[in-house]
């Protein structure tokens, strides 16, 4: 499904009012921001909550033609106590942009809470490139810089779907030590040592204002001998710890390694997994997971499957938080909507006291349940076991980053 192309101007008018400039380009839900302007930052965290269950920061971004299916997932993943940061890259339009802010904007309960931002000017990304490195550490930084609590940071594409509800994976989070970061790695590199670290890449999106295809450039290098190459899957779930210590780099590693993945290839895909397990501070705080579900293709491509119907009973059972990839509002989304995530809106106890989730959806009741309190269905008692029993193989071990 696409955008309307009808213009959403007079619309966008009546919120524009209040907005006002700041460095990073983000906005906040006092208005909606004009794409050539940076707003200001609300920060908020929930009255009433001591600390538990635990918050999420999620970074969700899309392209053009896809502010449709990140509005779905962003409904699916909400709850009052997260933060969310919305992210179109240079092939969205302006129109697109500004849509998908208003639909954000007319949402009583993301004005209500105010934890829903949208970062306010696009720039080129190529899920290949480095460019895609260097929007995954803007998101986070702006998260950071909006302040509130949370403790671990996600990142989610549009092409991905959660298969629990929020209050499953707080539940499941609320017992487990804040440091902890999800991320499947290996130091096991076989094919990729040449066709990822000893060619060269260039992605032009770096510098261009325009998506452009990374490029390998004719010359070669050396795999590097001052740290050790782990890679894995580009999907990840951070401590907030790491990634202060990633965007604030008062230790070069960071740094080092983010010059180094500016002619890597998929640096999603090594990148965090490298700091990680090379950082004394670090290494020992992973858990070699990522709690989603992929189905690949024999030999594997560099996407996985596409979800569906067939897929649906593995899904629901896999003990994993999120899966892809998801076609566009594919019959299985429904199926997860209606009989795991129990939503028109997002399912949880924080929702509106007035009953029906319908009502929920569509804002017309006036008070909220309590944002502190979580109810884990059968999905989230699933993953809870998956999650402790990942925990527990690593916390066996007297170094969580193995190389070999």
């Amino acid at each position: 499904m696409r955008i309307s192309r009808s213009s959403p101007w007079p619309i966008l008018v009546a919120f524009i009012a209040g907005t006002v400039i700041l460095g990073v380009l983000t906005s906040s839900f006092r208005g909606v921001w004009n794409p050539r302007e940076g707003l200001e930052f609300v920060a908020r965290t929930p009255s009433g909550v001591p600390g538990f269950p635990p918050a999420f920061a999620y970074l969700i971004s899309g392209t053009g033609g896809e502010s449709k299916r990140m509005l779905r997932l962003l409904k699916a993943v909400y709850h009052p106590r997260n933060k969310y940061l919305l992210y179109m890259d240079a092939v969205s339009s302006e129109e697109e942009r500004t849509a998908l802010a208003v639909c954000v904007r007319l949402e009583k309960v993301f004005r209500v809470f105010r934890n829903v931002h949208m970062v306010g000017k696009s720039y080129a990304v190529d899920s290949t490139g480095p460019s895609s490195l260097a929007a995954t550490l803007h998101g986070a930084a702006v998260l950071l810089k909006m302040g509130g609590e949370w403790d671990w940071f996600v990142t989610l594409s549009s092409s991905d779907y959660p298969i629990v509800t929020q209050d499953d994976l707080l539940h499941t989070f609320t017992d487990l030590p804040r440091d902890l970061n999800f991320v499947d790695h290996t130091s096991d590199l076989g094919w990729k040592r040449y066709h990822r670290f000893e060619r060269i890449t260039v992605d032009p999106n770096l510098y261009m204002g325009n998506n452009s295809k990374p490029f390998i450039a004719k010359e070669s290098r050396r795999s590097p001998d001052a740290f050790t190459i782990f890679t894995g899957s580009p999907w990840v779930i951070l401590s907030r710890s790491f990634v202060e210590y990633c965007v604030h780099g008062w230790e070069n590693l960071p740094r080092q390694l983010l010059m180094y993945a500016a002619n890597v290839p998929f640096p999603l895909e090594f990148y965090f997994h490298t700091v990680l397990c090379n950082s004394p501070q670090f290494r020992n705080t992973t858990v070699n997971g990522d709690l989603r579900f992929f189905v690949w293709d024999n030999p594997p491509k560099e996407e996985p499957l596409l979800l569906n119907m067939t897929h649906f009973r593995r899904i629901v059972r896999s003990g994993a938080a999120f899966a892809r990839r998801f076609a566009e509002d594919d019959v299985v989304l429904r199926n997860l909507d209606r009989k795991v995530l129990r939503r028109s809106s997002a399912a949880g106890r924080w929702r509106c006291t007035e009953g029906a989730a319908e009502a929920a959806e569509k804002a017309q009741c006036g008070s909220w349940g309590d944002i502190g309190a979580v109810e884990p269905g059968p999905s989230g008692r699933r993953l809870k076991s998956s999650v402790a029993g990942l925990v527990a193989e690593e916390r066996r071990r007297s170094d969580q980053c193995r190389s070999r």
